[in-house]
């Protein structure tokens, strides 16, 4: 066995290597810093030229003053917001004028308050099961969940099922205090 020989060779190899890769990478970065010839100025001629030279003008790195001073001319003349300013005017709304006659929802402090009718119950009562010796039960709906109660059952932890009647349901909401009536929908 030569293990010892050939660890030596693959040493050597690794080396040699990684100084080409070393001369390799430093006359790359040489050849770049060199000086770098000046472009062409850039005069009126074919389109096909223009379309040239405007390649190699967007190539250019150095600073092209005369268009940096043409976009400074440039003045903004929106009619919308102003995206430069923090604030903006402020604008004169009119208020409308009220009558005394209106009457307060909004302040229960004031006079003429009436507190703001409570939410329709959006259920619907579509069905109803008389078996004998048991409770009526009331088939209700609400979107797409489907409820079977009976009287005194809490529906979607929200209404209480008062009496079921053939044709309606009585219904209490419980956190509004709402008691509505629900006629039975046919279908």
């Amino acid at each position: 066995m030569k293990t010892g020989a050939d660890s030596k060779n693959k040493t050597r190899i690794a080396i040699v290597l990684c100084v080409i890769a070393f001369l390799t990478v430093a006359w790359a970065l040489m050849q770049d810093s060199g000086p770098k010839p000046e472009p062409a100025p850039v005069t009126a001629a074919s389109p096909d030229k223009a379309k040239n030279s405007s390649i190699s003008e967007s190539l250019d790195p150095r600073l092209r003053l005369d268009l940096l001073a043409s976009s400074e001319k440039v003045k903004y003349e929106g009619k919308g917001t102003n995206i430069f300013r923090a604030r903006t005017e402020p604008v004169d709304i009119p208020k409308p004028v009220r009558s005394p006659l209106v009457v307060n929802h909004n302040d229960p402090s004031k006079p003429g308050y009436v507190p703001p009718p409570p939410p329709p119950i959006t259920l619907k009562y579509f069905g109803l099961s008389n078996s004998k010796g048991e409770k009526p039960q009331a088939f209700l709906s609400q979107g797409d969940d489907v409820w079977i109660a009976r009287e005194g059952d809490v529906v979607n932890r929200h209404y209480k099922i008062v009496r079921i009647l053939p044709n309606a349901v009585e219904v209490e909401d419980l956190l509004n205090n709402n008691h509505q009536s629900i006629p039975r929908v046919q279908g």
